[in-house]
């Protein structure tokens, strides 16, 4: 991580369902100001009192929280495994699904489901959260669109951003101003 600072916040567990999984959520401009003052709250507070009302409200914000698609799950299968940090060194917005199932050896129908099964993620899915993840990376760092783009095969830096908005719900300019 590049340029941020980051707080740690431990919840009981049941105080707020989060699901069971390690996931990243967006932090609302709220939340963010929350987590701020919990830093200074004693780890034995006055639940009925201010300190109370801000952890209640904090809870409610990460209850509402929307999960962001910035994880990517990477296969158990050792052969699957390879492909998918090769990738993830050089990402190439060109490959497809039938090249890895030639690379394996297999059909693109037992490949399909292979990969399905050992990432939660179509092949396609997977491709395009890749990209957004290690994009995120590079722009955080200041590095143009554009070279990004044509760094990971896109054609053009708008197909880039038409994909980064389809799997971000925002373009890439939109998400570094909200980053900030």
């Amino acid at each position: 991580m590049l340029g941020v600072s980051t707080r740690s916040l431990y919840i009981e567990p049941g105080a707020v369902d989060l699901g069971n999984r390690c996931q990243v959520i967006s932090v609302s401009p709220l939340m963010r100001h929350l987590l701020m003052e919990a830093v200074e709250v004693a780890l034995e507070y006055d639940e009925a009192g201010r300190d109370g009302a801000l952890i209640d409200l904090l809870l409610h914000e990460l209850a509402r929280s929307a999960h962001l698609p910035l994880h990517i799950p990477l296969p158990v299968d050792s052969r699957l495994l390879g492909l998918c940090q090769i990738f993830l060194r050089q990402p190439n917005a060109h490959q497809s699904p039938q090249q890895w199932a030639d690379q394996l050896h297999i059909s693109l129908r037992t490949f399909n489901r292979l990969f399905r099964q050992q990432t939660g993620l179509s092949f396609s899915q997977w491709r395009q959260r890749a990209c957004v993840v290690l994009a995120l990376a590079r722009l955080a760092v200041g590095t143009p669109v554009t070279r990004i783009a044509l760094d990971f095969g896109y054609d053009s830096p708008a197909a880039f951003s038409t994909m980064f908005r389809r799997v971000l719900g925002q373009a890439p300019s939109v998400w570094l101003e909200g980053a900030k």
